[in-house]
């Protein structure tokens, strides 16, 4: 048994300071920086073709034990921003970062009023109320795999008289909207998707005449892996992404055929360090009420909960915040339909 395996199977049962956890996903993040360095476009496209012999989502079934969502509003910042925000200075508050990445956001996917906007992986809520108060005659569609993030996107738009939202729960292998869209969006969705060629396909068949997608990812700056469940060493992949996937900046140009990348813009992973760090000072904060939360889903397993979720925190920081944000970071791409 390594190092690092030993470390996580010791914070699994019992608390350890963050500086051995930080430590711990540091050389985590180092060994796989480097497994990374030498990928390139010819290792994209062996990736991709390897995904293409498996659905679209791995781990998108509706209806598993959920996390309520008071535990969520503990979490996370006012808007519930369940992604990577964005600080302009260093004195940018949680809630002043999430408004500036919505904000960029629609921009950058060029949403407009008027427009018939489809968002897929709605977690809860903060794009799909933002853009259905901003655009009172859009149309906005937000799709969720979770009932618990429906019901709460549901009564939030309910509250502030936001009749031009729509939430669906629905498993992204068989999704299907009725009609099409001047706008696709997500917003850290494709990190669950592994066929990306089989959604897109389908993503295209949606737009409407001169319509644009937009996706906001995390990435690494050369090489996509999948998150390796029976890799004993990445609690990440066992605990975090189970099902997931890390592509590289460059792994939607193997799909240029069905998009063609209209604008790109790259985030430094510092902003998600921030994002989590944020996070974890609000989990510390209010530790009581989310253990509480946690116990409702976990029972006598919350303690242990409790410690993995600090993990997550601290490996989301450590990832991104690895080799000052230049390794892992966010892209944000608007793309328009190959043929267009």
């Amino acid at each position: 048994m390594s190092v690092v395996s030993a470390i996580i199977g010791t914070a699994e049962r019992v608390p350890l300071p963050d500086v051995v956890i930080r430590a711990a996903i540091q050389r985590l993040c180092s060994r796989t920086a480097t497994r990374l360095a030498p990928h390139d476009a010819a290792a994209d496209a062996a990736f991709a073709g390897r995904m293409m012999l498996r659905p679209i989502a791995e781990d998108a079934e509706p209806g598993r034990d959920e996390v309520p969502a008071a535990f969520f509003a503990d979490l996370l910042g006012p808007s519930r921003k369940y992604s990577c925000c964005f600080y302009k200075t260093d004195a940018t508050t949680l809630q002043e970062a999430e408004e500036e990445a919505l904000r960029q956001t629609v921009e950058h996917a060029g949403l407009a009023d008027g427009q018939a906007i489809l968002e897929l992986g709605c977690g809860w809520g903060s794009l799909a109320l933002w853009m259905a108060r901003q655009f009172p005659h859009a149309e906005v569609t937000a799709v969720s795999t979770s009932q618990a993030q429906r019901a709460h996107v549901e009564e939030q738009a309910e509250r502030r008289g936001l009749l031009n939202l729509r939430v669906i729960c629905a498993d992204m292998n068989v999704f299907a909207p009725d009609g099409q869209f001047d706008r696709i969006v997500s917003v850290e969705t494709f990190e669950h998707i592994v066929n990306w060629r089989k959604l897109m396909t389908r993503l295209r068949s949606w737009l409407a005449p001169e319509g644009r997608c937009f996706m906001h990812v995390a990435t690494h700056r050369t090489g996509s892996y999948l998150f390796d469940r029976s890799d004993r060493e990445d609690w990440i992949a066992q605990h975090v992404f189970t099902g997931g996937m890390m592509p590289s900046h460059h792994l939607v140009r193997q799909f240029d055929d069905i998009f063609e990348v209209e604008k790109e813009w790259c985030w430094s992973g510092t902003h998600y360090q921030r994002t989590a760090n944020d996070w974890l000072a609000n989990f510390d904060a209010h530790r009581d009420a989310i253990e509480a939360s946690l116990r409702k889903v976990h029972g006598e397993q919350a303690a242990m909960w409790m410690r993995r979720w600090r993990w997550y925190l601290l490996a989301t920081s450590g990832l991104f915040g690895y080799a000052d944000g230049t390794e892992w970071g966010v892209s944000q791409y608007r793309m328009k339909p190959a043929d267009s």
